[in-house]
């Protein structure tokens, strides 16, 4: 683990992805000045920014916390039972807006039906 935040990787990973500083700024919701900060270690990521520049770099999250210092965090990835639940809920809630759609279709109809 890098014991500072490794700017020469970082600009480097940015330039095989064709990125600037700005565009993470961007991606981070910082500015400028925020990004700077960052590059010269005066504010630490978060493990959401970790993930965020994980996927714009396209590299893994432990390497981008690697890079950018000893006190960075790892994103740790979802609970998979968890996510499996919360699937479960959107799609139940799914069918019951598709239900209640159908419903909302019979009834304009019927109204359309007793006006002629």
């Amino acid at each position: 683990m890098a014991l500072f935040f490794d700017s020469a990787w970082f600009d480097g990973r940015l330039a095989a992805v064709h990125l600037s500083r700005m565009d993470l700024a961007r991606a981070l919701g910082v500015t400028e000045a925020g990004i700077a900060e960052i590059w010269k270690d005066q504010r630490e990521l978060s493990a959401r920014d970790v993930a965020i520049i994980a996927a714009l770099l396209g590299a893994p999250a432990e390497d981008v916390a690697t890079h950018a210092g000893i006190s960075t965090p790892v994103p740790q990835p979802a609970d998979a039972n968890s996510a499996g639940q919360s699937l479960a809920a959107l799609s139940e809630r799914l069918d019951r807006v598709e239900r209640l759609l159908i419903e909302m279709k019979e009834l304009l109809l019927d109204s359309k039906r007793n006006r002629t």
